[in-house]
């Protein structure tokens, strides 16, 4: 298989966002509001375009990744710039076939030229540390309550740039979005059935979960 990886044009953003719907719908709950997100993130300030791609096959997007700023601040609030994607979306009939690891290791590698020191993302570590994330507690990197969220993981791109400090990890709010706003957004593609998967129980307990 032959996986062309090419920066997103304005030309594919609703197959993106189908694409990005057909990932993640009930997935994490009955439907899924992550093709609204995709929407609404391209207008955003935070929104980093120089690192948003997709995935081609044979002339077909099969996948996306895309990212905000981010930041961590230590006690004195100095702050270091860092990148977080999501959603990274991937056609059900062509996932586990690597796509999404070619996009972290392509997106991961434009992100260190452009100067970000890490990714850090909230995500299942099953899913990402195999593509060299670590948990958020190895770098001493809290979230703003100064806990450390099992699904809190970083990909150190500049080795020992969190060393020898205590950080508070800082999201972007494009990531705030109106349930309202989404699911009036969602009537503009067509109908489908929202069920209950046991993949949302899992992100359910691992939203909750806390290291330490």
């Amino acid at each position: 298989m032959n996986i062309s990886i090419r920066h997103e044009t304005e030309q594919d953003y609703r197959e993106v966002e189908e694409l990005t719907r057909e990932a993640f719908w009930n997935l994490y709950v009955p439907g899924c509001d992550e093709h609204y997100l995709v929407h609404q993130m391209r207008r955003h300030p935070d929104f980093l375009s120089e690192l948003a791609f997709v995935a081609v096959v044979d002339s077909k997007i099969v996948g996306n990744i895309m990212y905000t700023r981010s930041w961590v601040a230590d006690a004195s609030n100095q702050r270091i710039e860092t990148a977080t994607f999501g959603p990274i979306s991937v056609l059900p009939a062509w996932q586990r076939q690597g796509i999404g690891g070619a996009l972290i290791r392509h997106s991961s590698k434009i992100a260190l030229e452009h100067g970000y020191k890490a990714i850090i993302i909230h995500g299942h570590p099953h899913n990402y540390c195999k593509h060299g994330f670590k948990s958020s507690m190895d770098f001493n990197i809290s979230d703003a309550e100064g806990k450390f969220p099992y699904s809190l993981l970083v990909l150190e791109l500049e080795k020992g740039v969190f060393a020898e400090r205590n950080w508070r990890y800082l999201t972007s709010d494009a990531y705030n979005i109106d349930a309202h706003a989404a699911a009036e957004f969602d009537k503009q593609f067509p109908p489908k059935q929202k069920e209950y998967r046991y993949t949302q129980e899992e992100f359910h307990i691992a939203s909750r979960a806390y290291l330490g």
